[in-house]
């Protein structure tokens, strides 16, 4: 089968797909050749949330890139909402992080004077005693000293967000293509000619790679490193409950259905996204210090899911050398990330005057 359009965007996740809106947007064609059900795939075993706090505390341009994308979410769920007519359950009345150490919620509290500092004041963090979080938060108690609150952090049903996005998407005249492994890739004046495994040809101007992990082997056939590992996370489920904790913290959610979702793991082993009993119980004891009262609730599931990572862990915005029209767009916060995605990231994409600088994310960084 043949196909053609001004862009084909590879992967098709939150990440593919918020790239895939703006462009629509702008009015241009886009093709999405996505994988299958088998790969990786964050966009369905993320934690959903919308966060900025203790991002880019030594990279202030990700912190005010991060900033950027938060504070546009409201209107950015809300024009999906009306597009398609799905719910998407977004809370966004800020976001804690909890401390159960007073030497750690100092070490926190500089670097977020530090950040507000290069920020130009734009940072507005606060700070919560003990006894403001237990006000504040029931839930809380056993070992938390304080907290730090942003009052544009928040949460998202990722699974509610990637259904409107896709079908937002093929509204506005986006081909999708399931199940395909890119094989060939071609490059001349004309543009761009790929090739799948089931034989799928696709001619394009340009070319998006959003593939997550995918990247590692897809990178350097567009002129990429390919510097992209997988860092495993683990999440646990308890049982449904009435609404019990007001809002998410980095840790600790209670999503829309009512359960609580704990996840707090960084764990570097490879491509694995299994669950580890010893995991799962470290996480649990974390949480119990938090909140002591998790410890009545009911376990009903977990899982593990693998992250995106750079080697420093912040984005990777590039365009490849060696196949000018071919772009690279990587990262671990797809979800936060998905508002400036599609509403700048795109206007870099088509090459707009008002384009963000994103020089900071390329993959020069990493020279030598």
């Amino acid at each position: 089968m043949r196909t053609e359009a001004d862009f084909a965007v590879i992967g098709g996740g939150i990440v593919g797909l918020s790239i895939a809106h703006g462009l629509l947007n702008h009015g241009r064609s886009v093709i999405c050749i996505d994988g299958t059900d088998a790969d990786f795939r964050a966009s369905r075993g993320n934690f959903g949330l919308v966060w900025v706090q203790g991002k880019g505390i030594s990279a202030p341009h990700y912190a005010a890139w991060s900033q950027k994308a938060v504070r546009e979410y409201p209107d950015f769920v809300a024009g999906l909402t009306d597009d398609t007519g799905i719910e998407v359950s977004l809370q966004q009345t800020g976001g804690y992080e909890y401390f159960n150490d007073p030497e750690t919620m100092t070490e926190r509290i500089n670097q977020f004077t530090s950040l507000r500092k290069a920020l130009g004041g734009d940072y507005p963090y606060e700070i919560l005693s003990a006894e403001d979080i237990r006000a504040a938060e029931p839930m809380v108690g056993g070992e938390t000293v304080g907290a730090s609150y942003y009052p544009h952090d928040g949460h998202v049903n990722p699974l509610q967000l990637l259904k409107a996005l896709a079908e937002s998407c093929q509204k506005h005249g986006l081909s999708h293509y399931l199940g395909e492994k890119l094989t060939q890739v071609k490059h001349d004046r004309d543009g761009f000619r790929l090739k799948t495994l089931k034989g799928l040809e696709v001619t394009s101007d340009k070319v998006v790679l959003c593939a997550g992990l995918g990247a590692k082997v897809l990178g350097p056939m567009f002129g990429f490193k390919g510097l992209v590992r997988p860092q495993r996370g683990q999440v646990l489920v308890t049982e449904k409950l009435p609404p019990v904790l007001n809002r998410p913290s980095v840790t600790i959610r209670q999503v829309n259905e009512g359960a609580i979702q704990i996840g707090d793991s960084k764990e570097e082993v490879g491509f694995n996204d299994s669950e580890t009993q010893s995991q799962m119980a470290r996480i649990a004891r974390n949480a119990i210090k938090i909140m002591p009262k998790l410890a009545q609730l009911r376990l009903v599931r977990s899982w593990g899911a693998l992250r995106v990572m750079s080697p420093d862990g912040l984005p990777i915005y590039q365009e490849s050398r060696t196949m000018p029209g071919a772009f690279l767009v990587t990262c671990h916060s797809g979800i936060t990330l998905a508002a400036t995605h599609s509403r700048n990231l795109s206007r870099w994409l088509v090459g707009t005057k008002d384009a963000p600088d994103l020089s900071d994310f390329s993959e020069d960084r990493f020279n030598g």
